[in-house]
């Protein structure tokens, strides 16, 4: 069946709430690992999992930060406003906008729209024992979501500012307020940049200790950065995946992890969906430079569909390895130490993996294109993990148990 054809309801099962991890285990590592081994399905305990893994292998994981993306502000009448920042517009790149002062623009959701009809919002908020004022202005519609412009005194940058009033977005189907213990907890122990609106949440059971033994058992770590958008907990509402329109995220990838994910054959340990749709969007991004060597780096965004209309040049498929090699080249053509581009890949069966070999993820929603991507990744045998999952008291979602996935 063509991917643009799968029926969504194909990719159901019950999921109680009770099931759902409303918040993590006392230890990180502690959690539950299932384990898919080429069929085989069996389980440990998260912080074996460096012994279940090749050594000399190449390990990818997404370093992106949680921001306090939740802002409240309430009106003259007493009505309470939710301003939730989505992507920055003005300035566009993440790292100038967290430092930006005194004036910025996000693409946001409103929450209590209709209640916000004209006119700014203003709050007070208190940094370093200083008082300062924030003004929130509408400036128009961008398809789903406003832009709004945030100005602010003060000599202090953006990242300050939503330190001071924002709120951490924890997953709505958490059903609960956001505990100051989230703060910790939402974020992965090697989080750096910030960005994302959600966390990347397979990395939330790694340790120091972990990492330490991953180190000890001679697998190589790499990190890249996709902010991971509110996008990822858009349901499915179409009948047929053809009709759902994927969200757009934006990654940073260095050389180095490039050079080293060569070095390894372009092969790789994923890391949660997240480093897959980053690793998988690199090879789509090699095969645009090597079709046209003039591209920018806003031009290598990989469409929802590209993967399944590309042909591979000359009509065979060509190695990761030659891929990834034509992308490093055409960077050094740049000058770029770093590429900064976009996804929009929806991956979902059908879809032939190229550079993701194994996979650490936790347990999705049901008829989500996490769950079409993890389909993709074992073949079409999701469901044998899932029930796996059910009937031996795993919990699911973001704060719930891991798996690896070896297919």
């Amino acid at each position: 069946m063509e991917t643009k054809q799968i029926q969504i309801c194909d990719y159901d099962y019950p999921l109680p709430d009770e099931r759902i991890a409303k918040f993590p285990m006392a230890e990180r590592d502690h959690s539950k690992l299932l384990l898919y081994k080429k069929g085989e399905v069996g389980e440990d305990i998260f912080y074996n999992l460096p012994k279940h893994l090749p050594s000399k292998a190449l390990m990818v994981f997404n370093n992106t930060k949680v921001i306090q993306a939740r802002l409240h502000f309430r009106k003259d009448t007493g009505a309470l406003i939710e301003i939730f920042l989505l992507e920055p517009a003005e300035p566009a790149d993440y790292e100038q906008m967290f430092q930006t002062k005194k004036c910025c623009s996000w693409l946001c959701l409103i929450g209590n729209q209709k209640k916000w009809k004209e006119g700014a919002l203003t709050r007070t908020l208190s940094i370093k024992d200083e008082t300062l004022n924030i003004k929130a202005t509408r400036k128009g519609e961008h398809g789903t979501s406003q832009l709004i412009q945030f100005e602010w005194d003060g000599d202090v940058p953006f990242s300050d500012v939503i330190d001071a009033i924002g709120e951490l977005p924890i997953p709505p189907y958490l059903n609960r307020e956001t505990q100051e213990s989230d703060k910790t907890t939402y974020q992965t122990v090697y989080s750096k940049i910030k960005g994302s609106v959600a966390a990347p949440t397979a990395g939330l059971h790694f340790t120091e200790r972990v990492l330490a033994d991953i180190d000890a058992h001679g697998i190589e770590r790499e990190e890249l950065t996709l902010h991971v958008g509110a996008g990822t907990f858009r349901p499915v509402k179409s009948e047929t995946i053809g009709e759902h329109p994927m969200h757009t995220e934006y990654i940073a990838v260095r050389r180095h992890t490039i050079e080293r994910l060569i070095a390894h054959n372009g092969e790789a340990i994923a890391v949660g969906t997240t480093s897959v749709r980053t690793l998988e969007s690199l090879y789509y991004m090699g095969l645009k430079v090597m079709a046209n060597p003039d591209l920018t780096e806003e031009q290598l965004h990989v469409n929802q569909w590209e993967p399944y209309e590309q042909l591979a040049v000359n009509g065979e498929r060509l190695e990761p390895k030659e891929v990834l090699q034509a992308l490093l080249d055409w960077m050094d053509r740049h000058a770029l130490t770093v590429l900064h581009s976009s996804t929009q890949i929806i991956i979902a069966p059908g879809y032939d993996y190229h550079i993701v070999k194994m996979l650490v993820t936790n347990f999705h929603q049901p008829q989500s294109t996490l769950l079409l991507l993890v389909s993709a990744f074992v073949k079409g045998d999701w469901r044998r993990i899932y029930d796996y999952a059910l009937s031996h008291d795993f919990r699911f979602l973001s704060y719930g148990d891991s798996s690896l996935l070896i297919p």
